[in-house]
């Protein structure tokens, strides 16, 4: 039943317990932790709400778990004071109980403080006025139990007689309920906390309220911000733009220039001398570090292992694909083999089982687990992950939703086991349907396409992606979701963790074919590898995230294997073509 979101707090039952589900669920518990700033997770819990039929926005989520949480732990505290009469005002007690048990390190009256408190905003003064809410709570009579004779002394006195001897008839009146107001005390504190509930309801109304003109003014301020950003930025290029357009008082044509004017024009003050080396070196925009490519490359050349005769096999990578269905076998094959070319020792993949004779087919060099679509698919990766050093999620995986959740928690048992994880195609459909899988993980890098992106961004942001300079919209997805690796596969690859941002511009050509994003993947785990196993001083001199440096190497790489491809093949180059270059493109970038 599709409940109208024009209903505000009042939830049904089965909507209700609904929502506890999702909110109960291990991935939403484990992102709520410690996390103040958590209104993409109420946005994932929302999303979740939808699929069952439920249209809710996050607010209201997170304001009905707050209801839940208070109405929890007063009948709690009830219950340890009245001995279990106070535990029917909490309707779902027992889901709440099987949920917060688990937390049992928290404080409950600290609970109470942080539910009262704004989630979003983080920890400090929030960024807008504080306005008082005045609450008005209904009157309630109380009915009390009269005796019967009070009240047929009542009756008599209705006829205006006075008994000789008798007091006023208020008096006996209020005599005769004080002697016979037998309500019990714990009927009286129910009626009272029902009371509360009913007045805290109005007030999460008006909370409500608030918030959509809070909502409001954040996205007039979000927007204003980006203006004057993009103003910057366009100042910066126009800067740029002029100064290399002007000619150095040291080059050629400044010298050709003082030498045939007159020497009356000599005396004229000449203009300052123009800076060529602007636009490659780093140079900081609203917070954000821009690195230039050629003062990267060199620290992915150093970042590669040597081949000597003292390692043995496996040491310089074992490479995990987690992908391949009946429908798509050639992208896990394209990733697979990249990286046993790129360097990799072993190279696995792990399908389902009518993709593994296809994948086998294609070379004996990969190990294939027919185990994806089997029942304890989960068991049988999860005993393979302690000899991996890198995972590929996506190449060939597909929408099946069996086959999504197995990626879900092969991600969950990867991220435990602190291996770097890179996430691609299908799999990038997953994280665009639950960010919460792969949130703040700092060995994590997604490698989406242009409409990869723009499923991603307008996931984490709540609106359409419109500008055509897509340098500050990589950084904001990046930091939305925590400070994660990105690379944005396009004219000119963007690489970025939200601090620092890496542009690759090597040479490519205008021809894209299926499976070179599996080129890239592929590679992109070796590299992955490599970086975060590498010297210190290769990332501490620079100050750079080894996932950006895997990035960059991996981009460089297939935009090479790309260019050395259409030379000899032109229209016709395939990703088979590009394979056959990683030898002569990998010595050319880095061994030369």
């Amino acid at each position: 039943m599709l409940i109208s979101p024009t209903r505000g707090f009042l939830w049904s039952d089965v909507e209700t317990r609904a929502l506890l589900n999702i909110w109960g669920e291990q991935d939403v518990q484990t992102a709520l932790d410690g996390n103040f700033r958590n209104s993409h997770v109420y946005r994932d819990v929302a999303s979740r709400l939808a699929d069952l039929g439920f249209d809710r926005t996050p607010d209201q989520c997170r304001i009905r778990v707050k209801s839940l949480k208070r109405q929890y732990y007063q009948a709690k505290d009830g219950f340890r004071k009245n001995n279990g009469q106070l535990l029917k005002i909490c309707k779902f007690y027992d889901e709440m109980e099987r949920i917060l048990s688990n937390r049992s390190s928290v404080d409950p009256q600290d609970m109470m403080e942080t539910m009262d408190g704004p989630e979003e905003e983080g920890v400090g003064e929030p960024s807008y006025p504080l306005q008082p809410v005045k609450l008005e709570y209904p009157a309630y009579t109380i009915p009390v139990a009269v005796a019967s004779d009070t009240i047929a002394a009542k009756q008599q006195n209705t006829s205006g007689v006075n008994f000789p001897g008798a007091p006023p008839t208020s008096a006996r009146s209020k005599r005769g309920r004080k002697r016979c107001a037998t309500l019990p005390l714990d009927k009286l504190l129910e009626r009272f906390l029902e009371q509360s509930l009913e007045a805290e309801e109005n007030f999460y109304r008006l909370e409500e309220h608030r918030l959509e003109q809070e909502e409001r003014r954040r996205e007039a301020e979000h927007a204003r911000e980006l203006h004057m950003l993009q103003t910057l930025g366009q100042m910066f290029s126009g800067i740029t733009t002029v100064a290399s357009m002007a000619p150095c008082s040291n080059s050629p044509a400044r010298r050709f220039q003082n030498a045939t004017v007159s020497p009356l024009s000599r005396l004229q003050p000449h203009p300052e001398p123009c800076v060529e080396t602007l636009a490659d070196r780093s140079f900081s925009l609203g917070g954000v570090t821009h690195q230039s490519m050629e003062g990267v490359l060199p620290l992915v050349k150093k970042m590669v292992p040597p081949l000597t005769s003292k390692k043995h096999k496996g040491q310089d990578g074992r490479i995990g694909i987690i992908g391949g269905c009946q429908e798509y076998t050639g992208a896990p094959y394209f990733a697979a083999i990249s990286a046993l070319k790129v360097g990799a020792d072993l190279s696995h993949v792990f399908c389902t089982k009518d993709a593994a004779t296809v994948i086998k087919s294609y070379s004996p060099e990969l190990i294939v687990h027919p185990v994806l679509d089997s029942p304890n698919a989960l068991g049988e990766v999860e005993k393979w992950l302690p000899r991996l050093h890198s995972v590929v999620v996506g190449p060939g995986l597909g929408r099946d939703d069996q086959l999504l959740n197995t990626a879900k928690e092969i991600i969950y048992k990867s991220k435990a086991k602190n291996i770097p994880v890179i996430v691609d195609a299908d799999g990038l459909w997953l994280i665009a349907k639950q960010p919460s899988v792969i949130h703040g993980y700092p060995k994590a890098i997604l490698t989406p396409n242009a409409m990869e992106f723009s499923r991603l961004y307008e996931a984490m942001h709540q609106e359409t992606l419109g500008r055509a300079d897509h340098h500050r919209d990589v950084q904001q997805l990046s930091l939305a979701m925590g400070n994660i690796t990105v690379v944005l596969k396009g004219e000119e690859d963007i690489i970025t963790d939200g601090n620092k941002v890496i542009t690759c511009s090597q040479e490519g050509s205008g021809r894209r074919c299926g499976g070179q994003g599996d080129l890239l993947s592929g590679s992109l785990g070796v590299f992955a590898h490599w970086a975060f196993n590498s010297s210190p001083e290769v990332t501490k001199s620079s100050d750079l995230n080894p996932s950006l440096l895997a990035g960059l190497g991996a981009t460089a790489l297939t935009r090479q294997c790309n260019k050395q491809a259409f030379l000899k093949h032109g229209r016709s180059t395939t990703t088979s073509d590009m394979i056959q270059e990683i030898s002569t493109a990998f010595q050319k970038l880095f061994e030369s």
